[in-house]
């Protein structure tokens, strides 16, 4: 067994001059997701909870990750393991169709709760620094700094489909809606909102419409998203030099700008469509894991 590396010099190493410690976040599990999640209540604003009741029909535009709100907790009788609950938070746009004029555009929000379970090993130590103080959120957050960080990585998602449901005739008639989620039996990923954060609420330039309406608004979205699990730990990691770059800084100005202009080469490629979708000379697909395993 070779000996054991310590902090400082490397000597018999012509290309590393050193080994170093550092603070940083080493990632102890993670996982991701493909979520294709349907029939999703859409909470409409009040403009246009009034534009749908009296719209023929309606078409998704596009939709946009506005928030996630994560929790960890320990999982019971299964050390080293953590639950991570996550809430999505979307702003979804689309369009309503009336008997006459153009579409009219509508928006509004819906979430979405998810959870996994990864692994994310143990620590019982308390983290104190100088930025610690009494009363502060640091020192309120000190019980909870022994659990692992999560961390989400989310792109907007795509807006798979968008439908009406007409409340009052399905009630009345029996229902004109099939599917998984016809009348009577409620969509599998709806759930109460809750208290929405103030800072969502002003993405939408109006209040949002939570009361009952005769009409109600679902979308499907498909998801994709990367969840990881991550502690505070020390590294030795090899130094080779440190670094000085090697680019000069170049001023720009009023004077200078056609020449700095002149430098940059034609998007001959913005021009015309690729031959091929083929992935660039070197490119190796990343493997990982899926929240499912």
């Amino acid at each position: 067994m070779t000996e054991k590396v310590i902090p400082g010099p490397v000597p018999d190493n012509t290309s590393v001059r050193e080994a170093v410690s550092v603070h940083t976040k080493k990632i102890f599990d993670s996982c991701r997701d493909k979520d294709c999640i349907e029939d999703l209540r859409l909470y409409l604003t009040r403009e246009s909870q009034r534009i749908v009741d009296n719209a023929v029909s309606v078409r998704a535009k596009n939709a946009r990750l506005l928030y996630v709100h994560i929790d960890v907790e320990e999982v019971t009788f299964n050390r080293g393991y953590y639950a991570v609950d996550i809430r999505f938070y979307y702003k979804v746009r689309g369009e309503a169709y009336t008997m006459v004029g153009k579409p009219l555009e509508i928006s509004g929000l819906t979430v979405f709760d998810k959870r996994v379970i990864l692994f994310g090993s143990e620590g019982n130590a308390k983290i104190f620094t100088s930025k610690t103080v009494l009363g502060g959120d640091e020192f309120r957050t000190l019980e909870y700094n022994n659990l692992p960080t999560a961390v989400i990585e989310a792109v907007d998602p795509i807006v798979l489909g968008m439908r009406v449901y007409d409340v009052c005739d399905n009630n009345d008639k029996g229902g004109n809606w099939s599917g998984p989620n016809a009348p009577n039996s409620p969509a599998p990923y709806a759930s109460n909102v809750g208290e929405v954060p103030d800072q969502i609420h002003e993405t939408f330039g109006g209040d949002l419409f939570f009361e009952a309406a005769s009409r109600h608004i679902y979308v499907t979205l498909g998801q994709f998203s990367i969840v990881r699990l991550e502690r505070d730990t020390q590294l030795l990691m090899p130094s080779y030099d440190y670094f000085v770059p090697q680019k000069e800084c170049i001023g720009g100005g009023e004077d200078d700008a056609c020449s700095l202009f002149s430098k940059i080469k034609f998007p001959v490629d913005e021009f015309f469509p690729p031959d091929s979708l083929e992935p660039p000379e070197g490119y190796r697909e990343a493997k990982s894991i899926t929240c499912d395993k």
